[in-house]
């Protein structure tokens, strides 16, 4: 094996926790090896999950306002969709931010090696290009990978995962979605807005399992105009290929075909962490039983010159979790007083319309036995929403009662991403809901959802009259 020296800080996977750790440690002025199987630095993030998804998911949000737009009069013809413009489009855009991300570490000098690695011992890795790399610290930040249960398993190109339904190598005329959650759904709201006839199959009895049902409740009644069928309490136990696409055997009571026929199948079950395969047995570095990787709160494992940020390391599986795990890391490493400890983690699907929450759900809340005050603000009071034709959306926020301080918001509706911020922020500072009925939101935004729900929390507001109990 040729030795090829020994390096201040190795961070294995390039992702957006990866980069960040390595990008922080640099700027500390740490001497970094950033190592990845992909060509430039993004990792599965920019290459094959969020950043192409999104990509397609704006080319949808561009049909399906084109076919709203009906509402307010304005018509226009059939789309032509050229599926090869689009994907070189998205092609552009995932290549652009790769091109940016070398680039900013060629400037902070950091070297980045496309390779795979494994654990020869606790301080050294092994490339597959034959070198190995000693280390004094090692950030493990891998990710984790689309799962695809051994019983719909095929060896059929019109069966794919989510990396595959990324690629957009056709629109199917017809499309079955295994799992109804936040990657089925995403993936298929793009076909649908191409023109596939979409079902959606979840093994559970609701969208989305485990996010608040106020919030999931305006998204599914919009996909139920958009798919073709959505199958709740439904199994798929079994995939089959035929000379007309994949039959799949639906087992559920309100199944109307037992056997349909699908010109593709997505399955979208969940992932699994990218642990496997490591070489971490040669390690001090322990698992627990799902597979993530055990750390403390500074991302350390078990064996104290490792650490482990990201998909990896336990869930939410979310990118800007694994980010802000690179930096804690990053300065433990350098010695100083860094712990991961966030109330307030937001998650969002990017869906149409989109779900935004972050900190406590009344769901967590009732399941703690927590004694909590819940307000709803509807977006039929909203002005805003009201001009935008989009008056389904809801704002909700989970308080402390005797408090009043802020535990946690949830929002349903068009750009609950990007609303969600405030939550965050108010959720992390410990502020109260005065704080935010007080804060003054411009007139007419989405944002002031927000203020008159927390108005709400102490009798009527402006925009929505309820009676004092």
């Amino acid at each position: 094996m040729a030795e090829s020296g020994e390096t201040e800080l190795v961070v294995l996977g390039a992702g957006p926790g990866g980069y960040t750790a390595a990008f922080a440690a640099a700027d500390k002025g740490m001497q970094v090896t950033l190592i990845d199987a992909f060509e430039k630095p993004g990792g599965t993030c920019l290459y094959v999950g969020c950043i192409p998804s999104k990509a397609l998911l704006h080319a949808a949000k561009l049909l399906t306002d084109a076919r709203d737009a009906q509402a307010w009069g304005i018509h226009f013809g059939r789309p032509e969709i050229d599926l090869a413009a689009l994907r070189a489009q998205e092609t552009k855009v995932v290549e652009t931010l790769g091109k940016n991300l070398l680039e900013l570490s060629k400037r902070r000098k950091v070297e980045y090696i496309r390779a795979r690695a494994t654990f020869a011992d606790s301080r050294t890795l092994r490339l597959d290009n034959g070198s190995s790399r000693r280390f004094k610290h090692c950030v493990i930040a891998v990710g984790s990978s689309p799962i695809v249960p051994p019983s719909l398993k095929l060896e059929s190109a019109r069966l794919m995962d989510s990396t595959a339904g990324l690629r957009l190598e056709e629109v199917p005329a017809s499309l079955l979605v295994v799992g109804g959650g936040y990657i089925g759904l995403e993936l298929g709201c793009v076909y649908a807005a191409l023109g596939s006839r979409v079902t959606v199959v979840e093994l559970t009895d609701g969208l989305l399992p485990g996010v608040d049902r106020d919030l999931v409740r305006p998204l599914q009644s919009r996909l139920e105009g958009q798919f073709h069928k959505i199958y709740l309490g439904t199994k798929v136990a079994k995939l089959a290929e035929t000379a007309e696409g994949i039959r799949a055997t639906l087992e559920g009571e309100e199944i109307e075909e037992r056997e349909p026929t699908f010109g593709r199948v997505l399955v979208a079950v969940g992932r699994r962490p990218n642990s496997r395969g490591l070489g971490l047995e040669n390690t001090k570095v322990q698992l627990d039983d799902k597979g993530f990787i055990r750390v403390n709160e500074q991302r350390r494992t078990t064996d104290e010159p490792i650490f482990a940020i990201g998909d990896v390391a336990g869930e939410p599986m979310l990118a800007h979790k694994a980010s802000h795990e690179g930096k804690v890391a990053v300065e433990a490493i350098a010695g100083e007083p860094a712990a991961f400890d966030s109330r307030a983690i937001p998650a969002v699907v990017f869906t149409d319309p989109e779900i935004a929450w972050c900190g406590l759900s009344e769901t967590e809340a009732k399941r703690q036995g927590r004694e909590v005050k819940v307000v709803r603000f509807p977006w039929g009071a909203s002005g805003r929403a009201a001009t935008l034709g989009r008056t389904e959306g809801l704002t909700k926020l989970v308080t402390e009662p005797e408090t009043e301080r802020l535990l946690g918001m949830g929002i349903v509706g068009e750009g609950a991403g990007e609303l969600i911020a405030e939550g965050v922020v108010a959720v992390e500072m410990a502020a109260s809901a005065r704080d935010l009925a007080l804060s003054i939101h411009p007139h007419p935004t989405l944002s002031e959802t927000v203020g008159e729900a927390a108005e709400s929390v102490y009798g009527p507001t402006t925009h929505l009259f309820r009676v004092r109990r």
